[in-house]
């Protein structure tokens, strides 16, 4: 081999290396040119590459050619370009004048050399050089280009392959950062695990539920996590889906890691890989405030329509009570009774009385809306009218009142609602207490300038699972008929008309304290 041979396979070797090392085709096609120019010394050179879609040669770089030869498209089997692309051989021309397929390329060519690019057994392009001197290119230089060739093809393939990679590689980052984020948006708990039942992902809205961060939750036994799900069943469930690789779907009542109580839907589907079950996908959704909400719907209906039944009833009971109040008074004023008569003529008038007191209280509870006739009203002398009015009921078992009524400013409330809440709340006592009993009765200006009025007796008090339902309607502790279990109801509902709030606690010694408590928006500045 002579030493310009040599020379020459040396180089080529040296761009061989170069070329392996350049990942971007952007550079790379240049880069390839530029060797052809220093190595060959050529005064132009084109490299096109195959389009699999069109199967066209399109240029990707190229010198000493014009833009209309450029942008001319040549296609397989088109031209001396198109046969080396086609047949995967290179074509000497010595003369293209000779030759009638021959497609323009530089000015008053006479010779041209096209080879092809083959990577991987196959063709991606074509190297192609021309020369105005017939005879230009012998057969060394067309081992020689392609050889530079078949290094070129192999570069070029590998930086389209690591684009794609690269491409790949951001979609997938891309797509993994989307679905990162759709799992940290959605309010539904989510997690993985694997066929040995360890915790493969966890998402933001699972963290919150279970209160276990992330990184303490993934790798872990779930199990070993959450020892209650053996109990529950979920976890025989999720050993069935791993075997079947059917989905599930589950309601259950699962006690959290703080010891309380949800009520959550669980759906289980399977994780598959070429169809086989590689793990469980877990959706926990917490459906508890949902199922609050839709009870109390249920019953606010329900209330609705006891309420609407109610006023109905009522305006039917009023009209037969108004006919036998009339007679009745008729009777009484008839001095023939004898005393035995006269006491079941006015035990009538009391029942009459009492059925219209039952029938008002009905009308109440059913009631939309109520006429509010709020002015400045001092609550001290309200609540020493009101204890005028029950002083026969207190006097009748003995009942002691004492009062605490200290100073308080004035209220912008409706008086006579007020009314009805303390006579009710005086009669619950008296009620509730022995003969001899002790009612006190007091009123407080709060830090937060907030005004309380206090009922507090001393009698059996009221079992703390009974604190909350004695404000329901329709409930009541008495015995049957002496009570319609709407008077708290009425009463807590009034109070929340004024932004504040009626409860109930134990007294300090024992019995019951009920506390009207009226925010200081109320009071008339």
């Amino acid at each position: 081999m002579t030493d310009q041979k040599q020379k020459l396979f040396r180089a080529l070797i040296d761009v061989g290396k170069e070329l392996a090392t350049i990942t971007d085709l952007d550079f790379l096609l240049p880069r390839i040119l530029e060797i052809s120019q220093d190595v060959f010394l050529f005064d132009n050179a084109i490299i096109r590459l195959l389009n699999n879609d069109s199967k066209a040669l399109e240029t990707v770089a190229s010198f000493g050619y014009s833009q209309q030869a450029i942008d001319k498209p040549i296609y397989l089997g088109q031209g001396i370009m198109g046969k080396a692309a086609q047949f995967g051989k290179p074509y000497l021309i010595h003369n293209v004048s000779s030759t009638e397929d021959y497609i323009p390329g530089i000015e008053a060519a006479s010779s041209e050399l096209a080879v092809p690019l083959i990577a991987r057994d196959r063709i991606i392009g074509v190297f192609n050089v021309e020369n105005r001197q017939p005879d230009a290119f012998t057969a060394h230089d067309c081992d020689a280009l392609s050889l530079l060739a078949g290094q070129a093809a192999i570069a070029i393939d590998n930086a389209n392959l690591y684009q794609d990679l690269c491409r790949v590689s951001r979609e997938k980052n891309n797509l993994n950062h989307l679905n990162d984020k759709i799992l940290s948006s959605i309010s539904l708990g989510l997690y993985t695990i694997d066929r040995n039942m360890r915790i493969t992902s966890w998402n933001d809205s699972m963290a919150q539920m279970a209160r276990i961060p992330a990184e303490k939750a993934l790798g872990r036994k779930l199990l070993e996590t959450f020892p209650t799900l053996e109990e529950e069943g979920i976890a025989d469930r999720l050993r069935r889906v791993l075997e079947t690789g059917e989905a599930a779907e589950l309601r259950l009542l699962h006690r959290g890691q703080a010891g309380e109580n949800r009520l959550q839907k669980r759906r289980l589907s399977p994780l598959k890989e070429n169809g086989k079950t590689h793990g469980v996908v877990v959706v926990v959704e917490d459906i508890t405030e949902f199922e609050q909400l839709l009870a109390q719907t249920i019953q606010s209906e329900k209330l609705a329509e006891v309420g609407r039944m109610s006023a109905g009833i009522a305006h039917e009971i009023n009209n037969p009570l108004t006919v036998i109040s009339f007679a009745n008074k008729i009777l009484l004023d008839n001095d023939n009774f004898t005393a035995d008569q006269r006491e079941l003529v006015e035990r009538i008038d009391h029942e009459v009385e009492r059925l219209k007191g039952l029938s008002s209280e009905l009308l109440s509870y059913s009631s939309a809306a109520h006429d509010d006739k709020r002015e400045p009203t001092d609550i001290n002398v309200t609540m020493r009218e009101v204890l005028s009015l029950m002083r026969y009921e207190l006097n009748k078992k003995l009942i002691t009142s004492n009062e605490n009524l200290t100073p308080i400013p004035r209220l912008n409330i409706d008086k006579n609602k007020f009314k009805q809440i303390f006579i009710n709340l005086i009669l619950n006592a008296v009620q509730a207490m022995e003969r001899g009993g002790i009612i006190e009765i007091s009123t407080v200006t709060n830090n937060d300038n907030s005004i309380s009025i206090l009922f507090c007796d001393n009698g059996p008090g009221i079992p703390d699972k009974l604190k909350q339902r004695i404000f329901d309607p329709f409930y009541s502790s008495r015995k049957e008929g002496q009570g319609t279990g709407l008077g708290l109801y009425l009463c807590r509902k009034i109070v929340a008309e004024y932004d504040g709030c009626l409860s109930v606690t134990d007294a300090p010694e024992r019995g019951s304290c009920f506390e009207v408590r009226l925010a200081a928006t109320n009071i008339v500045s």
